[in-house]
């Protein structure tokens, strides 16, 4: 990455889901220069700068390539393995591939519509908070799901997973919307876990440790 396009990723305009952190960043440290708390004036303003890097949100251009599934999230792959979908979902109970991002604090949190389609159901179940690169993060922490109809029937998922210190998951689609890759469709704060289910028979291209571009990489191809 150059470092034109590394400044454009550090100084991209936050989340609206930012703001709020923001504001209220600006405010403390004008609270601490107007009665001379030089303390508080300085970590309000460093706590401000960090909402500003950790709710960036940069654009991102989709490979515009028939039956790609990108990434929903920045990240490391941290395990490719088939998983049964969460139950709540409704898709059954055949393992189907998983591929799972792990997202530090340092990487962008805003979420990716993996591929075309009609979002057909969200589930929001409350768990645990515990470390979201463990592999049962999958399944004790707090999560949304949400089933995603392809064009051609099939059905993938795409799960918002909080992390240990995560403790806020925002989703900004309904059931029933028609949905596009490489669309924005939330959030999570602040380090946290992304996980997608392939259609059945779908493989995954990507492997552990691979580093992922939400909205861009490309995770696997639906074929025919």
């Amino acid at each position: 990455m150059s470092f034109a396009e590394t400044l454009r990723l550090v100084l991209a305009p936050p989340h609206p889901a930012g703001r709020p952190f923001i504001f209220g960043g600006v405010i403390a440290a004008v609270i601490g220069l107007l009665f001379g708390q030089g303390w508080l004036f300085w970590l309000a303003m460093l706590f401000t700068a960090f909402c500003f890097y950790f709710f960036r949100d940069p654009e991102r251009v989709p490979p515009g390539r028939f039956g790609s599934v990108v990434a929903p999230a920045d990240g490391i792959v941290s395990s490719v393995l088939p998983a049964v979908p969460p139950s709540e979902l409704g898709l059954g109970p055949a393992p189907r591939w998983r591929v799972s991002i792990f997202l530090s604090v340092m990487d962008v949190h805003v979420n990716r519509i993996p591929a075309d389609g009609t979002v057909t159901r969200i589930a929001y179940r409350h768990g645990r908070f515990v470390n979201a690169s463990l592999d049962k993060a999958s399944a004790d922490n707090e999560r949304n799901a949400i089933a995603i109809r392809l064009p051609d029937g099939r059905e993938l998922a795409v799960v918002q997973i909080a992390g240990l210190i995560a403790r806020r998951i925002v989703c900004a689609v309904r059931e029933g919307d028609a949905v596009y890759a490489g669309a924005r469709f939330g959030i999570i704060r602040f380090g946290s876990r992304t996980d997608l289910y392939l259609p059945e028979g779908v493989r995954p291209l990507v492997a552990e440790g691979q580093t992922m571009i939400g909205g861009e990489t490309v995770l696997a191809e639906l074929g025919g």
